[in-house]
């Protein structure tokens, strides 16, 4: 057994950074946990027309409706078994914004094929995507959204081209500074950049057995349908 992110990636996952391989093989096999700490050297989002769609996701921990420089930043990568029996992987980040924290959750699972990761998104696991993981030549990683569905209940569908965001994120870690550094797109094909962050931080490991995921780490409703 190994990562979720060494399965779906295969040899691919080799040509990998080092310290990015040992960051992505956090799981259930290795015992580890991962946690960064650092800060965003911006953080933004798009136009007024932006901000309600970001409010809302604000509402169940989807992205954020507030911008910053030099914001301090924690990512939490906690491997776990969801109600489902499905190996998970918390990507719960953190921003300490003046006046209250504000979080952007999300869990990722390996789809049913070994061939995909699902990215359920929010505290309901409301909104799902599939993720495309690449490494780069210079041993970075680069990841691609594919298009969102929105599911609740008995409902199940594509979140229409028209309101539908992609993500790219890149990390890489730079070894003059010992530090990963990463940079968030989210941008939609006609109205351009929606929202986004990039920044720097270090990672510690722990072990996972010992000390498990905090409940607040959880979603407060998973979804089965990958």
């Amino acid at each position: 057994m190994t990562s979720i992110f060494r399965t779906v990636m295969g040899a691919d996952f080799d040509r990998l950074h080092p310290a990015l391989r040992r960051r992505f093989s956090v799981g259930l096999t290795s015992g580890e946990a991962c946690t960064g700490h650092g800060v965003m050297d911006r953080l933004w989002h798009g136009g007024a027309f932006v901000k309600p769609f970001l409010a809302l996701g604000a509402t169940r921990n989807i992205l954020v409706p507030r911008q910053g420089r030099h914001v301090p930043f924690t990512i939490e990568n906690v491997p776990y078994t969801d109600g489902f029996g499905r190996e998970t992987v918390t990507f719960v980040r953190t921003f300490h914004l003046p006046g209250r924290p504000r979080r952007f959750d999300a869990q990722m699972v390996l789809g049913p094929r070994g061939d995909r990761i699902v990215d359920y998104l929010g505290t309901h696991q409301h909104l799902a995507c599939d993720l495309h993981f690449d490494a780069e030549p210079d041993g970075s990683l680069l990841i691609r959204s594919d298009r969102h569905r929105f599911r609740q209940g008995p409902v199940d569908v594509r979140v229409p081209e028209a309101v539908n965001g992609t993500a790219e994120v890149r990390e890489s870690y730079d070894e003059r500074s010992g530090r990963f550094r990463i940079r968030v797109d989210v941008t939609h094909h006609r109205l351009g950049p929606l929202f986004g962050y990039e920044g720097s931080f270090t990672a510690v490991y722990s072990d996972v057995r010992t000390h498990g995921v905090r409940p607040d780490l959880r979603p407060v409703r998973e979804e089965s349908r990958a």
